[in-house]
């Protein structure tokens, strides 16, 4: 029924819309690529995005996979940082086609790397480098985001003094035999940590914040009600009695403070 608009009114009117619609479309297009690195003679994949509506350098963000490896779960954060205006890199530590496909192959594979620190570090340092090298990127500032092993691992990047602006853990793995000196720790440091994970032990968490406070780092820590391990990961399940389980607040709300606090030192 035309009883407001004339035919060609409507026609403008829709023509308009496609337009809007299409200059919204242009404003997120979001790319991705695969791109690849060696360390110490090993090569390794990683999974880029950015948004190619974005001109001029931008800040760059690292993001560790958990024990599976990379898998959809980090690129699609890494898709989601791009989003936000930042070139993101879905790092690759344990090599090219190295993905595990059960939890035996899984803890199998981590344990190569929570048993060589040294490793790990390097690993980690080498995806880095790899991010401040791409096209886009503000080489002086990035930062690192990890989920379960991959929060242990951006955590031991930041205690090797790793030129960086900041690390954020999810639900990531806390102790070290390295821990950090004093003054040594560059980065300021978020973690999002699940005040009821069965698999970090309180005493992990109360090593970590005196190992935080005296090595001088700038930390935050905060703990959500409720959650356990993996809880940002949808396919962890949802019941909390297994150990790990995804919770929709503690994601949630843990996305936001690592926005606030990317913003904060990436700015």
């Amino acid at each position: 029924m035309l009883s407001h608009f004339t035919r060609a009114g409507l026609a403008t009117i829709m023509v308009t819309a496609a337009l809007f619609c299409g200059a919204t479309s242009a404003a997120a297009a979001i790319q991705t690529k695969t791109v690849t690195w060696e360390q110490d003679g090993q090569l390794l994949e990683g999974y880029l995005a950015w948004d190619d509506a974005v001109t001029g350098a931008r800040p760059g963000v690292l993001v560790v996979h958990q024990w599976m490896g990379l898998t959809e779960n980090e690129m699609m954060r890494a898709r989601m940082l791009a989003e936000l205006g930042y070139v993101a890199l879905a790092a690759d530590i344990y090599g090219q086609g190295v993905r595990p496909t059960d939890t035996a192959g899984a803890a199998k594979e981590a344990g190569k790397y929570y048993a060589d620190r040294a490793l790990l570090r390097a690993r980690a340092a080498a995806g880095l480098e790899a991010l401040k090298k791409q096209p886009g990127v503000d080489a002086a500032r990035t930062a690192a985001i990890g989920y379960c092993f991959g929060g242990g691992t951006v955590l031991e990047l930041a205690r090797s003094g790793a030129d960086l602006r900041g690390v954020v853990s999810f639900h990531g793995s806390l102790d070290t035999p390295l821990p950090a000196a004093r003054d040594a720790v560059k980065a300021k440091v978020l973690v999002c940590h699940g005040a009821v994970d069965p698999y970090v032990k309180p005493e992990a968490v109360t090593g970590f914040m005196a190992e935080m406070e005296a090595a001088g780092v700038d930390y935050q820590f905060i703990a959500y009600a409720g959650a356990v391990h993996a809880f940002t990961q949808k396919g962890a399940g949802s019941d909390p009695s297994r150990g790990a389980a995804y919770q929709e607040a503690a994601d949630r709300r843990s996305w936001g403070a690592m926005k606030e606090f990317l913003a904060e030192v990436l700015r």
